[in-house]
């Protein structure tokens, strides 16, 4: 008879954390809750980033002037999109060592297809798009159903991936690509019209406003806490302004380049793929306890297949890229640093080594951290052997925030 009494208690106290939400202090507090459980975001990397250009601004002003940040934008699409697709093997507590070879057999396949034989531009990216995404999927099947580690797997790729790209090249070891052909010019020259960025800059206000609003009925809806209208609107506002702000400064220089634009869109789109699609979250499910996946029903085989399969293919996108951006498809393609600054961006910018976590926006955070610091330090004349030093020391830096949060999470979840 007295079961109602409890009931209502509860939904008095549901209104109140409604209620609550709407301060400004509780929103503080709550984003420390999360600090505190583990759950760091994107925070760390923005700081980094934050330091990172202030320190290179005060010592060297250029940094930060309009066509230098171009220049860095063009820099970061090409190795962006190869870490793009790592994250999608790192979600799932796995590793790619091929990335950097694959890209650089995607270029090669350019320069063969398209400027050797003759083959039509868009049937030679076809190509090249497809042999990445086989490769990827042989690797997938070695590990499901053979059993091989892909680090051991993807490491023979590698050296594989390496002999056929020179025996694609031949002696001469180099192909150069058609000046004021259409692909060179997106690679070096094409900028998107001023209008036309400043309109894409409005999107990601306009979204979270939208999806702020579309979450915050649904959690109203199940008498749950929302944040209130008016906090919404101020995000997307300075979303807004810092979007548009940026885009203004970058148009006193060249401009943005479409090259970013690609890999920006590339970036939105697997965000929408991890979070919003049944897939994303059986790669999380996957990569946080693969056979507690299986036995919730997720095709792990399936999993597998298609995230190895898409970290080859936006590999060999970033071969493409690549060519695009250097006019030529030679044996330097992929080597150097290539590949181990794929998987540092993808890490620096906070997808976890241990698998379960991650997200496309690490892609674009991590490699802008990568190529800020080179950028910066050939501005100031400084060796690259400093430049790989200071990105260890960030990557390990990234590694102990990881483990550290992964350790908070696990004894908030305790307590």
């Amino acid at each position: 008879m007295n079961s109602p009494a409890p009931q209502s208690g509860l939904l008095d106290r549901s209104d109140t954390r409604v209620k609550h939400a709407n301060n400004l202090g509780d929103v503080i507090r709550a984003f420390f809750d999360r600090v505190k459980s583990g759950d760091l975001g994107s925070s760390p990397v923005i700081v980094g980033l934050i330091v990172i250009w202030s320190v290179f601004t005060f010592l060297n002003p250029l940094f930060v002037t309009p066509n230098n940040l171009v220049n860095l934008l063009f820099d970061c699409s090409t190795v962006g999109v190869i870490s793009l697709g790592v994250v999608c093997v790192l979600m799932l507590g796995e590793i790619d060592l091929s990335v950097g070879s694959m890209s650089g057999v995607g270029s090669a396949l350019i320069g063969v297809l398209w400027v050797n034989q003759g083959m039509p531009l868009p049937l030679a990216n076809l190509a090249a798009l497809s042999v990445g995404a086989v490769i990827g999927s042989v690797y997938a099947l070695l590990r499901t159903q053979l059993g091989m580690p892909s680090f051991v797997s993807t490491l023979a790729g590698l050296l594989a991936l390496l002999g056929l790209q020179l025996y694609m090249l031949g002696s001469t070891g180099s192909i150069n690509l058609p000046y004021g052909s259409s692909m060179v010019d997106f690679g070096q020259l094409l900028m998107m019209p001023a209008w036309f960025s400043h309109a894409i800059a409005l999107l990601p206000g306009a979204a979270i406003l939208l999806m702020g609003l579309r979450t915050r009925a649904h959690r109203s809806a199940a008498n749950l806490s929302a944040g209130s209208v008016s906090g919404l609107v101020l995000k997307a506002v300075a979303t807004t302004i810092a979007f548009e702000a940026a885009i203004f400064y970058l148009n006193i220089g060249r401009g943005v380049p479409w090259m970013f634009g690609l890999f920006a869109l590339l970036v939105v789109g697997m965000n929408y793929v991890f979070t919003r699609t049944k897939w994303g979250r059986s790669v999380k499910a996957v990569g946080g306890n693969a056979e507690a996946a299986r036995r919730a029903g997720i095709n792990v085989t399936y999993t597998y297949l298609t995230s190895f399969a898409l970290c080859s293919l936006l590999a060999s996108l970033g071969g493409i890229l690549s060519s695009a951006r250097l006019a030529s498809a030679s044996q330097q393609a992929g080597t150097g640093d290539v590949n181990l600054n794929a998987i540092a961006a993808a890490v620096i910018g906070g997808t976890s080594l241990f698998g379960g976590r991650g997200s496309a926006w690490s892609a674009l955070l991590g490699i802008i951290v990568i190529q800020s610091i080179s950028n910066g330090l050939t501005l100031l004349n400084m060796s690259s052997s400093l430049r790989y030093m200071i990105t260890g020391c960030v990557l390990a830096i990234a590694v102990i925030v990881d483990s550290l949060a992964r350790q908070s999470r696990v004894s908030h979840g305790r307590a």
